[in-house]
């Protein structure tokens, strides 16, 4: 069953209603409202600052790379500066190391050109003193006779050491 209410007990409610309505509108409704706005414009901001980090990281993330990418060329000209370099000394290394072998069999051939003239030279020398010595010892005697004198010289010769 359903009752129906008085006139009086609606009218009551209808005013506790109003000055609910107005006490909630006057203090309550416009501070909810304000930090409501304020909480949107807190969001749009934090959302705004997102973008901007996000754009700011892009920039960063394209800098880095260019970065990295002259870097890389930089390591690259280096590398093939010092391979230039090392080749260079090993040339320099070589053509000195093929001058100094040049120098070194050029004295060589002179020292033992020069040590070469010098034994001819003593054997000239020696030579031309047993010949002398040979010729003085043959003249000192005086042989009339052919074996005698061929047996002389024998016996010079084996007597000369010829070192």
């Amino acid at each position: 069953m359903l009752t129906n209410p008085s006139f009086g007990l609606l009218f009551w409610q209808l005013v506790i209603f109003l000055i609910l309505l107005f006490l909630l509108t006057k203090f309550a409704w416009k501070p909810i409202l304000s930090s409501l706005r304020e909480r949107e414009d807190s969001i749009e901001g934090a959302l705004r600052m997102a973008d901007q980090a996000k754009i700011e990281m892009q920039q960063l993330k394209a800098g880095n790379e260019k970065l990295l990418a002259e870097a890389r060329l930089e390591r690259d000209r280096i590398l093939k500066e010092a391979t230039e370099i090392s080749n260079q000394l090993i040339e320099t290394a070589k053509t000195k190391a093929t001058e100094e072998g040049g120098r070194m069999i050029v004295q060589a051939r002179e020292a033992i050109q020069n040590e070469k003239n010098a034994a001819l030279a003593e054997v000239k020398n020696t030579a031309a003193k047993l010949s002398i010595d040979i010729a003085e010892r043959i003249l000192r005697r005086e042989l009339t006779d052919q074996p005698a004198q061929q047996q002389l010289v024998d016996s010079y010769l084996k007597e000369v050491n010829l070192n």
